[in-house]
């Protein structure tokens, strides 16, 4: 993504954009096919306050350091939902909590409530 930011970042590695995902890309087999005329281009993007902005920046380069310390691990290890270091799973769920925030969800909304409310913003973005 060309001049992508930590903000970028912090929203795209999301739980909010994982459901959105899930509920609107292809599969391939088992696993999902991710096209960015489908998923990526229609995403509807939080609208952050500047201090939301910022926490989310802040978030995503906590993901970064944590990945950092433990540079002999691949992706595939350190997302290994047995094994994840309890130091980056904090840190995605903090970058969760921060985007949840900008898009004012509650804590609690659980993925499909989350995906509702989605889908409601991409129709009133794209009247």
């Amino acid at each position: 993504m060309p001049k992508a930011t930590l903000y970028h970042f912090g929203v795209l590695t999301s739980n909010v954009h994982m459901a959105w995902m899930r509920a609107v890309c292809g599969r391939l087999e088992m696993r999902y096919s991710y096209s960015n005329t489908i998923v990526y281009n229609n995403f509807p993007w939080p609208q952050p306050t500047t201090e939301q902005r910022e926490r989310i920046q802040q978030t995503a380069q906590a993901i970064l350091d944590a990945r950092a310390q433990f540079p002999d691990s691949s992706l595939a290890d350190l997302y290994d939902p047995v094994t994840m270091p309890p130091a980056l799973l904090n840190a995605h769920r903090a970058n969760d909590r921060a985007v949840m925030a900008a898009y004012g969800f509650a804590t609690a909304t659980t993925e499909s409530q989350c995906v509702a409310a989605l889908f409601t913003r991409y129709q009133q973005l794209t009247r």
